[in-house]
């Protein structure tokens, strides 16, 4: 799915009159690649949040099963989860305005777009390391190597994430 495409679709006919304007063509393409992103921002916060709550839940069924000894582990998961989400939800657009001192070129928006989406296999990492903890509480298998996993997987993602800086900086 392509949030740039479907962004560009939606278009209607005044807009396509109105790129014709000297100047405006850019201005919209970059407007349309700030639009495209934060809606792959808001499909991951989405997912991330979704994935908390089931954490939450899971921690929930630990309870009430007697699992006491490890839901400060299942909690510390819960948080760096939560962490993820709020800072992915609170990100950057990517596009500097106007009149900002620092401009946003296309490849540059392009880049943080492709970084954007290359996030959503962090999230699929996080998600199966949930999917691993419910299976281990279903079958009281090694919960605390579950949880670990889980945590292992939300803190890769949160080091990712911090990397995205770095996309539009040009650090290495």
């Amino acid at each position: 799915m392509s949030f740039r495409q479907n962004v560009e679709d939606s278009r209607g006919a005044l807009e396509r009159l109105i790129s014709h304007i000297p100047g405006y063509h850019g201005y919209k393409e970059k407007e349309n690649r700030r639009a495209a992103d934060k809606l792959l921002r808001d499909l991951l916060f989405s997912e991330l949040d979704e994935q908390r709550r089931r954490l939450a839940e899971l921690q929930r069924q630990m309870l009430d099963s007697g699992g006491l000894l490890l839901i400060d582990d299942v909690d510390r998961a819960v948080t760096k989860v939560q962490k993820l989400a709020d800072t992915v939800r609170t990100a950057s657009y990517g596009y500097a305005g106007l009149f900002d001192a620092v401009k946003v070129k296309e490849d540059e928006l392009d880049a943080l777009y492709a970084f954007d989406e290359n996030m959503l296999s962090a999230l699929a990492d996080i998600k199966v390391a949930i999917d691993e903890l419910a299976a281990a509480i279903e079958t009281s298998g090694d919960m605390k190597a579950a949880i670990a996993n889980v945590v292992a997987a939300a803190e890769a993602a949160n080091a990712r994430w911090r990397e995205r800086a770095n996309v539009i900086t040009g650090a290495a």
